[in-house]
């Protein structure tokens, strides 16, 4: 008895790569309004003597990270595990800073210090939390002896007692580790359960498929009984009247035993179906030219090249990669955007090196609107009705993005790394022939960059490759 290996659906990093950093820019404007508007009423209705150029200082410091963030990266950019990270360390700090100005933990503000923590641990994997959570700890433990006490302005101190003051501390202690436990806890739960759901939808379809190919097996089997049973009828016969031929009484034999075999076969068939193992795994053209497929026919040429030529089957060491259901789907939605917005012409080039494949899908079109590209990968991304009519070739498209959206979501899921881009954006690497062939030719349009590292997607070498064997008995 076998069991199907268990198909790992997301990489370990995958969650931490939800987290974008518009979001984290948002949530840290809001922190900066919040931030001011308690040190005006702190200094104009309660009359709290404040370091204001200091005050000052630290929120213009978080507004222009803001801004430099805003200007360099895109606003659908995912962060990385390190750059959240580092992104919640340096909201840690500014707000340290700033509750060291005015009064340290006798502050009541300083709870807003478990916020990064939190994040983290709802984001980020268990070691970046535990390497915030240490920052949080050294932080609020300085701030029980490094602070600008507060005063008023006819000189009175508002000072806590000490034993409030490390009261406070442990409080912020007990509630950083307790709160981010429980927000990593549930966070890992949801996320086990959703990987659950999706394994469960693809056990659903290929047992959907399954059903479906073994109601053919049945028919056929059901259709071919009667020739069979007739088969070895007329050999047992002949097999009665040639038993002083010898040899043509062995060929009569053989004739009943391998229909016997065929019924046998076709029963077997019927009742379990067959795994063969190299549906499991693919060459990388092969996997490529499936996506492409249902688009083969749609009045645009679909140009694929692997290592630079057109030719796939002379290119003997091609990747073989694992045959997903979520990289195929995932690759013909880019093909299906790319056939959509054509003038004439697809191109598809795959390449690879020692650690990453690639492949790029491109196209002769006008390529992605300028104000557009980078929210490409966000669902649901639309322009101004009257704006899109006048660029775009296809004027019954009020917008893009569910299809890009899904098919980011599929191959990222799998490993790889989305890039989109215009081919006048991208440097060339050799020159296009102004009259040539389109085999030699580059995409001028939209351009997508799949790039997966090769030990997330290439099928193990350890595979045995070999005909079907008997029946494979699956467990459910």
């Amino acid at each position: 008895m076998m069991t199907e290996a268990p198909v790992k659906l997301f990489n370990s990093s995958a969650r931490s790569k939800w987290l974008r950093l518009r979001t984290l820019i948002l949530l840290r404007w809001l922190a900066i309004v919040g931030q001011l508007a308690a040190i005006i009423i702190a200094n104009r209705v309660l009359e709290v003597s404040l370091r204001l150029d200091l005050c000052a200082a630290a929120l213009g410091v978080s507004a222009s990270f803001n801004i430099v963030t805003t200007v360099i990266f895109p606003a659908n950019n995912r962060l990385s595990e390190r750059g959240a990270m580092l992104t919640l360390m340096f909201d840690l700090f500014q707000l340290a800073f700033l509750v060291s100005l005015t009064g340290g933990l006798s502050n009541p503000f300083v709870i807003l210090m478990l916020s990064p923590v939190i994040i983290s641990a709802t984001a980020l994997t268990i070691r970046a939390t535990v390497v915030v959570g240490m920052v949080f700890l050294s932080l609020i433990s300085l701030l029980v002896r490094f602070y600008i006490p507060l005063t008023t302005f006819s000189g009175e101190l508002i000072k806590l007692p000490d034993l409030l003051i490390y009261g406070t501390w442990a409080a912020l202690v007990t509630s950083g580790v307790f709160l981010a436990s429980y927000a990593h806890r549930v966070t890992e739960e949801t996320f086990s359960m959703s990987e659950a759901l999706t394994a469960t939808q693809l056990a659903l379809g290929r047992e959907q498929r399954l059903t479906a190919l073994g109601g053919v097996i049945a028919a056929a089997a059901h259709e071919l009984g009667t020739p069979l049973a007739t088969i070895k009828l007329v050999a047992a016969e002949l097999a009665d009247e040639l038993g002083d031929s010898p040899h043509l009484y062995n060929d009569a034999k053989l004739i009943g035993t391998q229909a016997d075999r065929c019924r046998d076969i076709l029963r077997d068939m019927g009742r379990s179906g067959k795994d063969d193992t190299h549906l499991h795994h693919t060459p990388v053209s092969a996997a490529v030219e499936e996506a492409a497929a249902p688009h083969m026919d749609r009045g645009k040429m679909i140009i694929i090249r692997v290592a630079g030529t057109v030719q796939p089957n002379i290119i003997p060491d091609q990747p073989e990669i694992l045959r997903r259901a979520e990289i195929i789907h995932g690759l013909r939605n880019l093909v299906q955007n790319a056939v959509d917005f054509a003038a004439a012409r697809v191109w598809i080039d795959i390449d690879w090196d020692d650690k990453e494949l690639r492949i790029h899908i491109g196209d002769d079109g006008m390529g992605y609107p300028s104000d557009l590209i980078g929210k490409i990968g966000d669902p649901f991304v639309r322009k101004r009705k009257e704006k899109q009519r006048s660029q775009s070739t296809r004027p019954e498209y009020e917008g893009m993005g569910l299809g890009l959206f899904i098919a980011k979501t599929l191959l990222e899921r799998s490993g790889a790394r989305l890039t989109f881009a215009n081919g006048s954006e991208v440097p060339r690497k050799r020159s296009r022939p102004p009259s040539g062939p389109p085999e030699l030719a580059r995409a001028t349009g939209a351009i997508v960059e799949v790039v997966w590292r090769r030990s997330d997607i290439e099928a193990m070498q350890s595979i045995v490759r070999g005909p079907l064997g008997e029946n494979i008995k699956h467990k459910h």
